[in-house]
Formats: structure tokens, sequence, C-alpha cells
């Protein structure tokens, strides 16, 4: 998923709509397609690590993705799955120290299927909204939420409380604090609530694709083996039935069984589940990190797949991001037989939709071009970058740090 909008005739209508649609300015969609652990290059994985500041609010079945992050630590250490890493590359802790993810488990209190508790404290917990930044005063650092679901999901949907117990809740605080990125969850599978459960989670799905949302997909992940086989009636437990309820067997344990520990899976912390499900999550989550750093992977799945010969206009997101005071801004001008030379403008606005530089402003021919963007003299915060080829306008948004 992507988003390429046009410009409204005034930038600074148009950048404060994009301002409130999300920290992050694309939909993402994280399932199991995006658990190939060894496919995520290394320097995404630190540049995870040094951009992104991560709260995390959830009770007992959310803990199975930090437990099995942590577990991943010694497993990716111990070359499981034949990873050949710096050591402790995975590990993470609240802060950041010695170089790890900067996450902040339980940073707040109980679950999503809490409401209005989990609204409350999100709320108190980042404090009121900065108007530069766009996060909260109490935890200027924080660019990141995540909450999860324990049980509550498919009773949300049979009362007809989940939109505006969870989907508008959640847009709210994307308008309030346009500075972090909010990811939503699906609950964990369900076979006691087959039916409503299964109702719910493809509302959250369809909310998210739809309107360019970031979603760690928790129930497709329990919904798919590491091979790749799909289990239409699964318990979160990795139980999975036939259509008549009768118990067939455990993907989880029976995966375990025919593969070899600490090589091909690892032991880990995962309540009402098993390890492999948990080391599923915990891939799962470092895909999602790499990319809210700015990974764009090439998949058959959900990604976007980028071609040697530039067939399109595109805008990549700048690396690094957060930035200071240098980034590198990468484009491409798409082939176009009847056009050899394209007009091509790459500008820098602030906010206030306020043109602050002009890096491109000239007739290229096709290929791939990066530049180097030195913000000396601009104040931190956030700033927005379009790239225009004639009717094609394309817009990202990147922050500057002092």
């Amino acid at each position: 998923m992507k988003k390429c909008i046009s410009f409204y005739p005034l930038l600074t209508f148009f950048i404060s709509a994009l301002i409130i649609a999300s920290g992050y300015a694309q939909g993402l969609i994280i399932d199991h397609n995006c658990v190939a652990i060894t496919k995520i290059p290394q320097t995404w994985i630190e540049t995870a690590k040094s951009s992104l500041h991560i709260a995390y609010g959830h009770t007992s079945h959310g803990s199975q993705i930090t437990d099995g992050m942590s577990g991943l630590v010694a497993f990716a250490n111990g070359g499981g799955k034949s990873l050949a890493l710096p050591e402790d590359i995975f590990a993470w802790n609240n802060g950041g120290t010695d170089g790890a993810l900067d996450l902040h488990d339980y940073a707040m209190g109980g679950d999503v299927g809490y409401y209005p508790d989990w609204i409350n404290n999100t709320r108190s917990y980042l404090g009121d909204p900065d108007s530069t930044t766009g996060r909260g005063a109490n935890n200027p650092d924080v660019n990141v939420i995540m909450w999860s679901w324990c049980g509550q999901v498919g009773d949300k949907y049979f009362y007809g409380t989940l939109n505006s117990e969870y989907i508008e809740p959640m847009t709210q605080l994307e308008l309030d604090y346009p500075g972090i990125t909010f990811i939503y969850m699906t609950g964990h599978a369900d076979i006691n609530d087959d039916e409503d459960n299964k109702a719910a989670n493809q509302i959250i799905r369809d909310y998210c694709i739809n309107n360019d949302k970031v979603l760690y997909d928790f129930n497709d992940i329990e919904c798919y083996d590491p091979d790749g086989t799909y289990y239409e009636f699964v318990h979160d437990n990795c139980n999975y039935y036939a259509s008549d309820g009768t118990l067939l067997g455990n993907w989880a344990t029976e995966w375990q069984a025919a593969h070899t520990e600490n090589v091909d899976w690892y032991t880990c912390g995962a309540q009402h589940s098993q390890p492999l499900n948990a080391n599923q999550k915990a891939y799962a989550a470092w895909w999602m990190w790499a990319c809210l750093a700015g990974w764009e992977p090439v998949t058959s799945g959900n990604m976007t797949n980028v071609s040697v010969q530039p067939s399109k206009f595109r805008l990549e997101q700048n690396y690094p991001n957060p930035f200071n005071p240098n980034t590198i801004i990468t484009y491409t001008v798409g082939a176009h037989s009847d056009v050899p030379l394209q007009y091509i403008d790459l500008s820098i606005y602030n906010i206030l939709g306020q043109k602050v530089a002009a890096l491109v402003s000239e007739k290229q021919p096709h290929g791939t071009y990066s530049v180097n963007f030195n913000a000396d003299g601009l104040n931190a915060g956030i700033y927005f970058y379009k790239l225009t080829v004639g009717d094609f306008e394309q817009i990202r948004r990147m922050v500057l740090v002092k």
C-alpha cells in the first residue's frame, strides 16, 4: 500500500490535511507475509533502533509479541535460521540503552478491549499534544503507539461498539497527535466465538486497508504455519479444527516437533499459545519496525515491487529519518517514449506550506536519482518534500531533530 496524493491549489491546506492523516504517511499491513526475519536488511534494523521510540499497551495475549522479541535475541546470537548479524542486534528495552530498540512495554495499562480506559491511559501517558512535533508533552520522544487486544474484539462486533470504542478513538488519536504512528491490531483467534471474531477482525482490516493505516494483523499470523499453510478454524493456542468443530491438531507443536529447536525455532514465553506463534509474532514485529523506519521491502504480498527499469514516477522515504542535518532523498523518473527529458521539481516545505528549499528544478532523463538535503539553518520539526513531474505529484514527511 502506498499513498500518492495530488496537491490541492493551496499547499498549506494540503499539508494540514496530511499532518492530521497519520504519523506514518503510508498504509502498512503486517501479516503472515511479513515473517521472513532473514530478509530484513541489517541497516534497517539499526535504523529502526535509532529512530523509533515505541510505547506498547497490552495484557496477556499481547505479551506474545514482546516475549517473542526477547527470545529472538539469543536465537539470533546463536545463529538460528543461519542469521549472521552483530550480537544483540534484536535487543530492546525501555529507553533504548546500549543501542537497543526503545520499546516501553506495558507503557499504558490494560488493553484496547477496556473502553474508555485505554484511550484515557494513552492520553495520560502522552500528555498534551505539542503543536510543533505532533507528539505528547509528557513523553516527547515517543513516536509510535501500539495497543493489543485480549479477548474482547468479537464482543465489540456483537454489541455494535467496535467502531465507537476502537476505530473512532484510534482515528481521533491520530488527529490529535499527528507526529505519532498509531498501530492498529486485530484480535487473537477464538474458536469459541469464531464467527464474531472473524467479522470483527475483517472490519479492522478493511478499515486499515481503505484508509492507509498501519495494521499489525495479530490474528492473521495465527492462521498460518511457517510454511504458509492456512488453517481456517484455529484457536489462539494454535489448535486447528474441522468445520464441524472436530479438533484436528496443533499447527505449532506439530511444526516444532518436525524441526530443530534453536535452528528453526526457539523456546520463549507465549501466554495462551505456543513458542512458535510468539516466534512468528516477533519476526513480524521487527519487519514492521524496519518498515516504519523507512524500509520498503520487495515481496509478492502487500508491499510495492520496485523494478530495476523505472516505468513510473516514485518518491522514496528519505534516509535517515529523523535526520540532523543531512538526509538523502531518492526519486525515480519513469521512462516515457515520447518525452525523453521531463521537467522535475523537488522542493522542501515547512508545516505552514512555505517553500524552504528547492533541490531540483530541471529537465532529466528517466532513471533513479539521489539528492542530499542539508537542513542547516532550519528549526527542528516536521517538514515535507514534494516531487512534481508533469501531472504527477507525491509528497512525503520527514523530521529534523537537533
